[in-house]
């Protein structure tokens, strides 16, 4: 905050797990930025709070979205301003130049509103995994770049991220999005992050469990999580478990590390 100030910043880029922590810091209620004009946010799905607390501080500041990967830098898809708060958990329109597809197991696209795996084709796709060709050979098919995200189209032909595909929890049969459930824990207010993963269970093959960060002084026992959650979401999506830690496991990207805490 003190560069934002001292740099007079016109554009900023954080990743979600940031702007929590910017939001929740009685400073950033008093920065003084007068050339301020974008706040841009990606590398993970941004709740709706944090969008509505963002744009409810700063109301002369336009939000933008980026949707991409390592593998199409800088991005695939972009949500602009005046679709932030109407288009809640959408990554928007293919930048220009570029190509978005949902499809089916088989490559073939789907119909509006049907989830399926995220495909991208343009100029920023890369060329291949570095001594890789197996890997290349999975990932890029016929020029499409196979993202390995579950995602699909609105009848406004914008594009929303389900999930990782790895990351989707199959429990009894029943498909459970962890980013559905996140989006309802973060709206809790004492809930600085959170996350769901998927653990092992011998009824049901696999649960939701949630890692909850409590914000400073703030205090929650399971039960309240749980209560919360029950008003909001099916049954089968409800959390199995509730785990309390002081900050969530990343990458230097600031993605959340789930591999990490499916072994918590």
């Amino acid at each position: 905050m003190n560069t934002m100030e001292k740099e007079n910043v016109t554009i900023f880029f954080g990743v979600p797990a940031m702007y929590s922590i910017l939001l929740n810091t009685p400073k950033m209620r008093d920065l003084h930025l007068p050339n301020l004009r974008l706040f841009t946010y990606g590398a993970a799905p941004m709740p709706y709070e944090l969008i509505r607390k963002v744009k409810a501080l700063f109301p002369n500041v336009k939000v933008q979205n980026l949707y991409g990967q390592t593998e199409n830098s800088p991005a695939a898809t972009t949500l602009k301003d005046h679709h932030a708060l109407e288009k809640v958990g959408s990554v928007g329109e293919p930048l220009p130049m570029t190509e978005v597809q949902v499809v089916d197991e088989f490559g073939d696209p789907l119909p509006v509103g049907q989830v399926g795996e995220i495909v991208i084709k343009g100029p920023q796709i890369m060329k291949g995994y570095l001594k890789n060709e197996d890997a290349t050979r999975q990932a890029v098919k016929n020029g499409w770049l196979y993202s390995g995200d579950l995602g699909r189209f609105d009848d406004d032909g914008l594009l929303y991220i389900v999930d990782r595909k790895k990351d989707m929890i199959i429990r009894g049969g029943e498909n459970v999005y962890p980013v559905e459930v996140e989006e309802v824990l973060y709206q809790i207010p004492e809930v600085l992050e959170a996350a769901i993963v998927g653990v092992p269970d011998k009824v049901y093959g696999e649960v939701p469990k949630a890692f909850v960060v409590l914000k400073e002084s703030q205090q929650l026992t399971e039960e309240d999580i749980i209560s919360f959650c029950s008003k909001q979401l099916a049954k089968y999506k409800l959390p199995e478990e509730v785990v309390f830690i002081d900050q969530l496991p990343r990458n230097a990207s600031g993605k959340v590390l789930k591999n990490s805490l499916r072994n918590v």
